[in-house]
């Protein structure tokens, strides 16, 4: 657990598929950034395959929101080959335009899949529908990242 404003907290960071549901979790303390726990949520990816082989580390495309629309996140992005649709944030959109032609071209953003977004947003609900991640009333945090993983569990058996 974290300290933060409103005393010990702590953050789970996931992403998910298109089907909401959670692909990876990382818990981390309550006052720790969210763009922080970007490469470690992305890199516990696994998809697994149909046949044999080993599980995809890579999804085929990226939506986030503007907490994520820093330069290292998106250099991680363009380095590992993953689209991406993250709106710029209006102060670095400005600074940019400020340079002139020394602060390059604007990034790519398609409105379209931005609007399935809210995926993440329905998984996290969804994860919430556990009283026991809703609650969070674990005081470690491998038990409460357990009990969050056991309800992702589930999740993925019912769809």
């Amino acid at each position: 657990m974290g300290r933060s404003r409103g005393g010990f907290t702590s953050k789970l960071h996931l992403s998910a598929d298109g089907r909401c549901r959670p692909m990876s979790l990382v818990l981390t303390g309550g006052q720790r950034a969210d763009c922080a726990q970007f490469k470690p949520v992305l890199e516990k990816i696994r998809i697994p395959r149909t046949g044999s082989g080993r599980p995809r580390k890579k999804p085929d495309s990226l939506a986030a929101d503007k907490a994520y629309s820093n330069g290292p996140c998106r250099e991680y992005l363009r380095r590992r080959g993953i689209r991406h649709t993250i709106p710029e944030k209006t102060d670095s959109q400005a600074a940019r335009l400020r340079k002139g032609s020394r602060g390059g071209r604007p990034p790519g953003f398609d409105e379209d899949r931005y609007k399935k977004r809210n995926t993440v947003e329905r998984a996290i609900n969804r994860l919430k529908q556990f009283r026991a991640v809703a609650t969070r009333y674990d005081k470690r945090g491998y038990v409460f990242l357990g009990t969050a993983m056991a309800a992702a569990l589930v999740i993925w058996l019912r769809t």
